[in-house]
């Protein structure tokens, strides 16, 4: 599978001030990731960091996926700001279960560790 995974709020906090070089990692949720990625999933991340501002926050990003020992495929900027997004493939970071069945025979892709 290819799946796309948020920074902010998901696998950080980040602060409200959005100086995203002060986020601080959430260790549970990198870890739900990096499963995904040594089951053989591509993980790529994709964030709306200087979307608004204009400001390139890849280079800290990169510091911090290295720090935070976030494994991915690939890093993508340019999210667009929004205040809902509504569409039949998401879950919300809040729900992220250990567990995410994938087909009618109740295999999840958890399993894949």
């Amino acid at each position: 599978m290819i799946i796309y995974i948020d920074i902010d709020e998901t696998i950080c906090v980040s602060p409200e001030n959005r100086n995203y070089a002060e986020a601080s990692p959430i260790l549970e949720n990198i870890a739900k990731a990096n499963r995904l990625y040594d089951g053989g999933h591509t993980i790529v991340y994709w964030t709306a960091r200087g979307s608004g501002s204009g400001i390139d926050w890849r280079e800290v990003t990169e510091k911090q996926f290295e720090e935070w020992g976030v494994k991915h495929h690939e890093l993508r900027l340019g999210k667009p700001i929004y205040d809902l997004f509504i569409d039949d493939k998401n879950m919300n970071a809040r729900d992220w279960p250990d567990t995410i069945p994938v087909d009618e025979n109740n295999s999840n892709i958890f399993d894949t560790v």
